[in-house]
């Protein structure tokens, strides 16, 4: 389906930030390996999530969707596979991620599969680093990548794993680590990208009652690079339980972006609400960012409000610890005066798709003028309206319907920010911002 502008009215207001997607994928998981009953509140219930809510009942945890809540009776850790059918992701990247070191706590055999897209996903680096703490795992097709069938056993112990691949993978391990039979100690390597999802990670395992010890060292003399790609962290999780409890979602800053990113592109003035201040997510940046491009931004306890004159101005960034505001950013600078430097986010070539790639022939569709780079591109703003394609990719839909702001644009399979934002549309109507899906 094509997404596209119906209708613009006067831009501002006030809004929901949705639930955040990496918090609730974590949160279903971490009910899912409790004692007990937990309630969770304000889910996100988007086609991503849904697969981690499918897992997780296949195997074993007893969820049921009510009125306020996600209600999961836990399986203390004991999870059972009653099925030698693979377990189907969809396009889930962050469910095949995290359930990857998780499904080895079964009692039988695991296969987890996806999509066509899903199964484009390198997962060999996790792999390897479960093999040191006696997971055996094998790709079917051979290739490091879906189907993966995961073998009953968790032994523990010590393992390591680059960090600059994905954060995933270090989560996967670290939440699936309290049950193990010894506890795991994890050393993350240079160069540690996407540290806040991690920390993400820690915070909410703490919240269902697991406990971290984390530290770090340096070592230089192996190391060629500066003292701070030298760091080598450590994470020691002793074996212990996680405890049901209740739990509320916060609102979800990547999300959010487009909401944000609206009001700064065209003018105007709005309030996002359940955007926290002390939240742990790396996308917070997006509230500097947009300062520094101009807007002027008001951070509350748990709401954001924003006002822009629509001219913004390009800047320099580095979105290493938040590459899924590459996009938005991307379009952003698109929109502003100057050339804006993106760098950091090479880990952005292997998430739905090579999100450097994509958005730079995307963009170039539009007119605009960019170099891409290894690990970011720079992008002179100046676009024209034009017909793009979102690759499959939610955040490339989401994001470059904003251009529809000036200039006529059309994004074939649109549908697809179903993924992370179901109430997408909905929620950008709400300030002004009217689209449809046409056929």
């Amino acid at each position: 389906m094509i997404l596209k502008v119906k209708n613009i009215s006067e831009i501002g207001g006030v809004v929901k930030a949705p639930p955040s997607k990496s918090y609730s994928h974590r949160a279903v998981i971490l009910a899912s390996l409790s004692k007990g009953t937990s309630r969770l509140y304000d889910m996100l219930y988007s086609e991503d999530t849904l697969s981690s809510i499918r897992v997780c009942k296949a195997l074993g945890a007893e969820i049921t969707k009510k009125d306020d809540c996600l209600e999961v009776v836990g399986t203390g850790g004991k999870l059972h596979n009653s099925s030698s059918e693979p377990i189907d992701l969809a396009n889930s990247g962050t469910t095949l991620r995290l359930m990857t070191s998780v499904s080895a706590l079964s009692d039988n055999e695991v296969i987890l599969t996806g999509d066509e897209s899903l199964q484009t996903r390198p997962m060999g680096l996790l792999m390897d680093a479960l093999w040191s703490l006696g997971i055996e795992t094998k790709s079917l097709n051979d290739n490091e990548k879906a189907p993966i069938l995961i073998k009953p056993g968790y032994l523990g112990g010590e393992t390591n794993i680059y960090g600059n691949v994905s954060s995933q993978f270090i989560s996967s391990i670290l939440i699936s680590s309290p049950l193990s039979e010894q506890g795991v100690t994890l050393y993350v390597l240079p160069e540690f990208k996407s540290r806040p999802y991690v920390n993400m990670t820690l915070d909410i395992m703490k919240k269902f009652g697991a406990k971290t010890l984390k530290g770090y060292y340096l070592k230089h003399e192996t190391c060629d690079m500066d003292h701070q790609s030298c760091r080598i962290d450590e994470f020691k999780v002793m074996k212990q339980g996680y405890v049901a409890c209740d739990y509320t979602v916060e609102g979800d800053y990547s999300s959010a972006s487009y909401l944000l990113a609206l009001i700064a592109i065209n003018g105007g003035k709005a309030k996002i609400r359940n955007l926290f201040r002390d939240s742990k997510q790396g996308d917070k940046v997006i509230l500097n960012i947009l300062q520094d491009m101009g807007a002027k931004v008001i951070r509350g306890e748990d709401y954001v409000e924003i006002g822009s004159n629509g001219e913004l101005k390009a800047i320099d960034v580095d979105l290493s610890n938040a590459p899924d505001l590459l996009i938005t950013v991307a379009v952003l600078a698109a929109m502003a005066e100057g050339t804006t430097n993106i760098t950091g986010v090479g880990h952005a070539r292997v998430k739905e798709t090579d999100r450097i790639d994509t958005t730079c022939r995307e963009l170039e569709k539009l007119g605009c003028k960019l170099v891409e780079y290894e690990d970011g591109m720079s992008i002179t703003g100046g676009v024209t309206g034009g017909v793009v394609d979102s690759h499959g990719d939610h955040r490339l839909a989401m994001a470059f319907s904003l251009i529809g702001l000036k200039y006529d644009i059309e994004i074939t399979n649109g549908e697809v920010f179903d993924v992370s934002f179901p109430n997408f549309i909905e929620s950008m109507a709400e300030l002004g911002f009217e689209l449809e899906l046409v056929e």
